[in-house]
């Protein structure tokens, strides 16, 4: 049996849906799917301790490990306890290295650097933003010294780290799950959007739901968390006449995408979104759903490059009219849909999982 060493410097979280605690539960099993052992590091500091040093005796036994694939935390590595004080800021660090050291390849996802951006700053107080970014800095500077490979969501993103990195670079974005495929076949010229995910000054869809109001035989379903929509919901309480709103998560959304002809990442562009790809962008292709996505970002570029949907800019009167073509030429959905499931093969967990062997086994 082939093995590997999979490490994540904190604990995950099962029941929660966000994509930090998604992601590495789908790439373990990816790797379990490819046919490794894995041999997992995760958790606080006490369990990763004893995780390490089993491991450290295994290899000094003589088990050979193909190599170590690593996720970052959203946390700087030395705060990820639950008191988030740096109890032992070098412990995975110097495993990394002992792993090299022993020929075996290190290389790591780097999840966010949303740190770099004003509004982090903004968000915290004075003394916990210097400590977090100190320790940033940190894990930018300890990777340069411990890891092969350097993983980002996109290449993008590494227009904004503010490192420079000598090994290499490569993006590993989130991937498909493979569902059941479900076609609906319209009674009527009725098109139905959806939406999944947060509504805020970040995912703005306030544009998109004033546009959609103003047809007929079109509906919006808007999915977002209950105590999101409660916060936010007074931005749109005058487009609410072809929107329903999902407070559902997970497997039981899989309803609402039935009934849905194309999904929205139409939002305000910014900086983030230049290099940010969200993992509901691969859930939107799980489901076979054509994307609309703005120009300018990471998310349009991959939609138009693949041509899965339709990439405009954020613009009142541009949305109006793809909307009145889509309406007047509904076959171009399914054209998308093709194209869509062509690329799924190439964005499965399992894809990308065999992407890091490649990588790190070359």
């Amino acid at each position: 049996m082939k093995r590997m060493i999979f490490h994540i410097p904190m604990q995950i979280d099962i029941n929660l849906h966000s994509g930090s605690q998604i992601r590495p539960q789908k790439m373990i099993q990816a790797f379990k799917d490819i046919g490794y052992d894995v041999d997992i590091v995760m958790g606080y500091v006490k369990q990763r301790k004893k995780q390490i040093q089993q491991i450290k005796q295994n290899i000094k036994d003589g088990m050979k490990y193909d190599f170590l694939y690593s996720e970052s935390s959203t946390m700087p590595t030395a705060l990820t306890e639950k008191h988030h004080l740096p109890v032992a800021p070098f412990l995975d660090f110097n495993f990394f290295k002992f792993c090299r050291e022993n020929d075996i390849k290190v290389g790591l996802f780097y999840r966010d650097i949303y740190w770099v951006f004003d509004e982090y700053k903004n968000n915290m107080l004075f003394l916990k933003y210097r400590l977090a970014k100190y320790f940033y800095k940190f894990d930018l500077g300890q990777y340069k010294k411990c890891v092969d490979i350097f993983y980002l969501p996109s290449k993008q993103m590494y227009d904004y780290v503010p490192f420079d990195f000598t090994n290499e670079i490569i993006a590993l974005p989130p991937a498909v799950e493979e569902k059941e495929s479900y076609k609906i076949s319209k009674k009527n010229n009725t098109l139905s959007f959806i939406y999944v995910g947060g509504i805020s000054d970040l995912y703005d869809l306030t544009i998109f739901s004033k546009v959609i109001n103003s047809f007929e035989n079109i509906h919006f379903n808007l999915c977002t968390r209950k105590k999101e929509w409660e916060i936010n919901n007074h931005k749109y309480n005058n487009y609410l006449e072809n929107m329903q709103i999902h407070h559902k998560n997970g497997d039981a959304l899989s309803e609402v995408y039935i009934k849905s002809d194309v999904s929205i990442y139409f939002v305000k562009t910014n900086e983030l979104w230049s290099f940010a790809m969200g993992v509901k962008l691969f859930e939107y292709i799980s489901y076979k759903k054509p994307i609309i996505a703005v120009k300018g970002t990471a998310v349009g570029e991959f939609v138009k490059e693949n041509n899965i949907g339709w990439v405009i800019d954020y613009d009142e009167s541009q949305l109006n009219k793809l909307i009145i073509d889509i309406q007047n030429n509904p076959s171009q959905i399914d054209e998308k849909i093709k194209n869509i499931e062509k690329i799924i093969p190439q964005n499965t967990w399992k894809a990308r999982a065999l992407q890091v062997q490649k990588d790190l086994t070359k």
